[in-house]
């Protein structure tokens, strides 16, 4: 098995691929967010990105800001710091 998949397997025993993902993406982009372009990014329906962000909203690491028709997510200061906690793990798992 090439060292990336491994590297994937080892990330996803411990965490849920697309809510981490999400958590880590908003952490690296500081531009507006939206549910479709976040979806795109990593890659799942909007439908299942939109079920995902209602339960981080629910556990207080997401917030949305409505701008017209527009929902604009961005990360709380709980949810900043458990993505930087993600991204910290990641990059472990990935140095073995």
């Amino acid at each position: 098995m090439e060292k990336n998949k491994i590297e994937e397997k080892g990330f996803e025993l411990f965490f849920r691929k697309k809510p981490s993902m999400m958590l880590v993406a908003l952490k690296k982009i500081t531009r507006a967010r939206y549910g479709s372009v976040l979806a795109k990014e990593v890659d799942c329906t909007y439908s299942h990105a939109v079920k995902i962000l209602q339960a981080l909203e629910e556990m207080d690491l997401v917030m949305f800001e409505k701008k017209g028709r527009i929902k604009i997510i961005k990360l709380t200061k709980k949810g900043q710091e458990i993505a930087g906690y993600i991204e910290s793990i990641k990059d472990l798992i990935e140095q073995s």
